[in-house]
Parts: structure tokens; C-alpha cells; sequence
């Protein structure tokens, strides 16, 4: 492909899954063996599309497909069923189709909305990943929590306002499967020395640990030697780079992390049988919690799509789980957000939409990065 910019496969769609087109097998293959990384972008229905592509040859999957009965979307599609449990039943279809095409060391990554009916929330997103888990072998990773900052009002007199959404993280294997937690890591704060003491980023000296340890009526003799040893060597750890940051927890001091039942936390064991045991920080700093705060879209300069996702929703998925050199999908491409992240990250992508039109500002909007 000698073009710079995204290209894309058109095809008349007559209704949904009617389509039967190999263009868009050759079209995959040709953009996979070249060296560009500007996204294929294919015209066509999800299911019928994804059909085509070959087996095992996608690297991370990340989209945001219509909600049930929220929208009407351009060119119709899932999300307009009459009934939840056939929208539930049509996107695990769909749904089942990416896990023929993700490798094995994939990562399919979803973010979807709930509905109401009949005033009564109906818990879309866990039927749908229930579904996934219990009858498709799915394996579900994360379940994180959108929270909207400073999304739209709600007017709404007898509930709360919602203001999250789920995206679940889903892998084919429970081991094996590709995953950089250093690339999606905060950086730490920095030690500094203070008085000739080493200091990490959150204020630990150690001197309050040491204290406890010397004072300690819970500790044996031999226990408060090997709570000094292993002090000392943190702090020596922290001094050279090793590890930014740690917590001291000592018996008859701290409690342990997790639980206080010997039966159910290794921690309380260890704090048993040692009387202290330390908890050490990445040197890279820590990587991303299950709750993720971003403001929704901005549609100022994209009024023709009613749904945007937002660009920051995309680049932990696609960093944390797509490799340098990776192939990433968006079967609900919509106005391109997963396949511009993806080209702004140097990775390869192909998006699928039923609009046209929607392809058409993925395309514009993709192009404004060469």
C-alpha cells in the first residue's frame, strides 16, 4: 500500500449480515505485511467483516459498542432491538467472532453502558460479560469503572445520577497472554536526602520503623535483629534505585494489609512467624487502579457522532496490551478514536463501521496526525 493516509474498504451493506464480500480478507492481508501504520478502515457490519479476517491475527481488541436503546445510530445496527436479551444475545455474537480472530496473547478490552427499562436498571454489561465468561470461555481480567468526571446533568427525581460506565478487561487464557505493566505506570516521586538520611518520595526515613522496632514488647530478641536487618536493607534499596518507595508493617504496630485470618492472608502468616515483613513499590512507580477518572468527549469538533468515547479511555489498553508491532481492532469504530490512539502509539489498526459517514470523520481525523 503505497498511501499514507487510512484506507479504507467500502461496500454496500443491504441489510445486517448480508453482506458476503472477500475484499475484505485480501485488503487485511495486504495491510498487515506493510510497513505503515496508518489504520484500515472497512465499511461494513461487524459480524460480517470480522467473518473474514483470519483467525489468531489480531493483537488487542478495544471498542465501545452501541448501548441498547440510547441512540439511533447511522445506518441502524446493534443497539436497536426491540428487546435487551436479543441486543445482549446479538453483541455476544459478535463478541464471539473477536475471540475467533484474537491470538492467544490477546487482550480484548470493552467499554459499555447500561439501560433502563421500565424505570428498572437492567444490568446490561455483566449479562453481557456473564455470557462471555460462562458460555464462551472468556476470561475476565478487570472489571474498571469508568467515573465521568463532570459528565452530563441529571435531571432525575427519585435515583441517584449515573456517572459511570464498566469497561471490562477479557483475555482468551488465564496465562501466557501479552501484558507491558511498565508502560501504563505513573511515574514515582523522588527520594531526596535529608540530613545525610535517605528519604522516599511519601517522607519514609525509616526512623519511626526503627523506633517501633527497638520499643517492641511483641518482637523477640532475634525478631528485632532480622526487623533491623531487613530495615536497613530496604533503605539501602531505596538509596540505589531499586525500589521508590516501601511500608514497614511490624506485629503489635500496624495490622496486616489485608486481613488478620492466618487462613486467607499470607501477610498474616508471615507476620506470625517473623513479627514484621515489609511491602516493597515499583521503582517505575505503580500502575493504574480499577477506577479510571476521565471527563467524557468533547464533541465540539466532531458533531456528527453522538457517542465519542474519549481518547485517554484508550491508552492503557492499548499500551498495556498490545505490543509494539501489534495489530489493533475496533469493530465499532465510529469516528476513530481506538484506531487514532492506536496510530498516535505506533501501533497498526483496523476499524470497522456500518456508517459510512462515521468512517469518513475517522478518516479526516486519523489523517491529521502524518
Amino acid at each position: 500500500m503505497s498511501t499514507a493516509v487510512p484506507v479504507e474498504i467500502r461496500a454496500s451493506v443491504r441489510s445486517w449480515g448480508a453482506l458476503v464480500d472477500d475484499r475484505y480478507a485480501a485488503a487485511f492481508s495486504e495491510y498487515v505485511q506493510d510497513s505503515l501504520i496508518s489504520p484500515l478502515l472497512m465499511h461494513g457490519d461487524a459480524l460480517t467483516v470480522l467473518r473474514q479476517l483470519p483467525a489468531e491475527s489480531i493483537d488487542c481488541v478495544m471498542t465501545s459498542p452501541p448501548y441498547w436503546g440510547k441512540r439511533e445510530y447511522a445506518n441502524g445496527g446493534i443497539g436497536l432491538e426491540a428487546d435487551y436479551r436479543d441486543f445482549v444475545r446479538d453483541l455476544a455474537g459478535v463478541c464471539l467472532e473477536l475471540r475467533r480472530v484474537l491470538k492467544p496473547s490477546g487482550s480484548f478490552w470493552l467499554n459499555i453502558g447500561d439501560s433502563y427499562e421500565n424505570k428498572c436498571l437492567l444490568g446490561i454489561p455483566w449479562r453481557l460479560a456473564f455470557e462471555l465468561t460462562g458460555n464462551q470461555g472468556w476470561v475476565l481480567r478487570n472489571s474498571i469503572i469508568w467515573n465521568k468526571v463532570k459528565s452530563g446533568m441529571d435531571n432525575t427525581k427519585d435515583r441517584l445520577g449515573n456517572v459511570h460506565e464498566n469497561v471490562f478487561h477479557f483475555v482468551k487464557q488465564s496465562k501466557g497472554y501479552f501484558y507491558n505493566a511498565d508502560a501504563i505506570r505513573s511515574k514515582p516521586r523522588e527520594t531526596k536526602v535529608v540530613n545525610g538520611a535517605i528519604v522516599s518520595g511519601t517522607g519514609v526515613s525509616g526512623v519511626r520503623y526503627r523506633r517501633q522496632i527497638e520499643l517492641s514488647t511483641e518482637l523477640s530478641k532475634h525478631e528485632r535483629g532480622q526487623a533491623i536487618a531487613a530495615l536497613d536493607a530496604m533503605l539501602a534499596d531505596v538509596r540505589a534505585g531499586r525500589v521508590s518507595d516501601f511500608r514497614m508493617i511490624i506485629r503489635g504496630q500496624q495490622r496486616a494489609t489485608h486481613s488478620d485470618s492466618e487462613k486467607v492472608s499470607g501477610r498474616a502468616k508471615e507476620l506470625r512467624d517473623k513479627g514484621f515483613y515489609i511491602l516493597r513499590y515499583h521503582p517505575n512507580g505503580s500502575k493504574p487502579t480499577d477506577v479510571w477518572d476521565i471527563i467524557p468527549e468533547d464533541t465540539q469538533n466532531r458533531g456528527a457522532h453522538f457517542a465519542p468515547y474519549p481518547e485517554e479511555l484508550c491508552h492503557i489498553p492499548i499500551l498495556a496490551t498490545c505490543p509494539e508491532g501489534g495489530v489493533v481492532l475496533d469493530p465499532f469504530c465510529g469516528t476513530g478514536t481506538t484506531v487514532y490512539v492506536a496510530r498516535s502509539s505506533g501501533r497498526k489498526s483496523v476499524g470497522i463501521d456500518i456508517s459510512r459517514q462515521y468512517l469518513d470523520h475517522a478518516k479526516e481525523r486519523c489523517g491529521s496526525l502524518l
